[in-house]
């Protein structure tokens, strides 16, 4: 396992990180002790960085999560949770207001059994983007709140997370220099979609660290396929399914190569989140990330997916 900085917040964290969604039963459901467990050997195994929400399972992820912390000492691990995005009864919910935010905090500190939080995210700022006050009231009003937290010590350093690289930019941009310290970015830095790579330099310049998540790109990238729900086109669709196809047939799952191209090609990305609540799963991963890459089969890949590298989606 290698371990980078988070921009400059001096959080070195495992270039493979655990991604807690898989706790709320996001996926699939999932059996509760084997999810903790999840948690227990990504940590043992060198994972040192998590992060989670409370739109995961509408909070369940993060109180799975909490369960699972109570046995693992503080230092072991980093923390990141979110907040602006919720939901109840199977319905999306969003509340950028700085009060909002701020009650989130403390309502996830709760869940998750924990007095301080090393990294708090705006979750998927786009949503704000299409309600009133736009992205705008990201910098005004949700920014300037969790920095407030950052003072009194709750929080330790502040993100924002989108699938789009571009609203990430435009809100480092308009807000004050130093505000935002780390961004989360999906889906765009995985086999068939390398977009986050050309924003880099920019990240850079302002000294804000660069964390990738998806590497399976939401199941595109996996020999089970993508879900149902999966906003990708058929086409893009296809396409990954042929790729993962030659990949089974040549013995090199494309589960393996996908997390390797992720985590291993690019040091300007300090981690790259994943998710399962099956400890095996984390376990293969793990040593999937600890192995070196095939290249060739990368560029087979890739020319398989064609027409269909850097096919975007909106969120949802």
């Amino acid at each position: 396992m290698v371990y980078n900085e988070i921009g400059k917040t001096g959080m070195k964290v495992s270039n493979l990180s655990f991604g807690a969604s898989s706790l709320g039963g996001v996926f699939h459901s999932i059996r509760e002790e084997e999810g903790i467990k999840a948690v227990y050997t990504a940590v043992e195994n060198g994972m040192n960085f998590i992060d989670v929400s409370p739109y995961y399972g509408h909070f369940k992820a993060e109180t799975v999560l909490g369960k699972a912390l109570k046995g693992i000492p503080r230092d072991k691990y980093y923390l990141s949770t979110k907040v602006g995005r919720y939901g109840h009864d199977g319905i999306n919910t969003w509340d950028y207001s700085a009060k909002r935010v701020t009650d989130s905090v403390y309502e996830s500190m709760e869940r998750l059994n924990i007095d301080y939080i090393d990294l708090i995210n705006v979750h998927d700022i786009e949503f704000q983007g299409d309600r009133e006050g736009g992205l705008q009231l990201i910098v005004d009003e949700t920014l300037p709140a969790l920095v407030e937290l950052k003072k009194k010590g709750v929080v330790g350093h502040v993100g924002i997370t989108d699938l789009q690289p571009e609203n990430l930019k435009w809100v480092i941009e308009h807000c004050e220099e130093g505000t935002v310290e780390s961004i989360l970015n999906f889906c765009h830095y995985s086999l068939n979609d390398t977009l986050l790579a050309d924003f880099l330099g920019f990240f850079e310049q302002h000294g804000v660290g660069v964390i990738n998540a998806s590497p399976f790109s939401m199941g595109l990238l996996s020999s089970r396929g993508a879900p149902i729900w999966h906003p990708a086109s058929k086409d893009l669709r296809n396409a990954c399914a042929k790729a993962a196809q030659y990949c089974l047939e040549v013995g090199y799952p494309i589960e393996k190569l996908a997390v390797q191209f992720s985590t291993s090609l690019n040091p300007r990305i300090a981690t790259t989140l994943f998710s399962s609540a099956n400890p095996l799963n984390v376990l293969k991963n793990i040593e999937y990330v600890n192995e070196p890459i095939d290249m060739d089969l990368v560029a087979k890949v890739q020319e398989i997916i064609g027409d269909q590298m850097f096919v975007r989606w909106k969120n949802s």
